[in-house]
């Protein structure tokens, strides 16, 4: 069986490398995404595990993203987990999304949450 799928949607180069590893330690299959536009085109395409998704990206916004996965029912396993610095907004979102999490995430909190939101973690409950 191959890992699933986990798309991390941010436009900071480090922060994507740092989460990338983190949810391949949790036995996840990551793939970066660095803006927007690039991110719907590949939400077109497949429908992630799990989507880490930065706000404030480059050509189409977090928030805009986070309500195309809320509106299709292929995404209807997906959990979304929304890292920001804007405690603000990733407040207002709280309700829309699996988890919020404030930058800077710690790569070891990100992939010990990520473990308990993994498929095989709940394929007997």
């Amino acid at each position: 069986m191959t890992n699933p799928l986990a798309l991390i949607i941010e436009d900071e180069d480090d922060l994507a490398t740092i989460f990338s590893i983190a949810l391949q330690t949790a036995k996840f299959e990551p793939e970066i995404i660095y803006d927007g536009q690039a991110a719907l085109a590949r939400l077109a395409e497949v429908a992630p595990a799990i989507v880490v998704l930065d706000l404030h990206i480059p050509g189409v916004s977090g928030q805009k993203i986070l309500d195309y996965i809320l509106t299709e029912p292929q995404f209807a396993q997906t959990h979304v987990i929304i890292a920001t610095a804007d405690a603000r907004l990733g407040d207002t979102l709280r309700d829309k999304a699996t988890l919020v999490l404030l930058k800077p995430v710690s790569p070891g909190q990100l992939r010990l949450l990520a473990k308990r939101l993994h498929p095989s973690e709940n394929a007997d409950n």
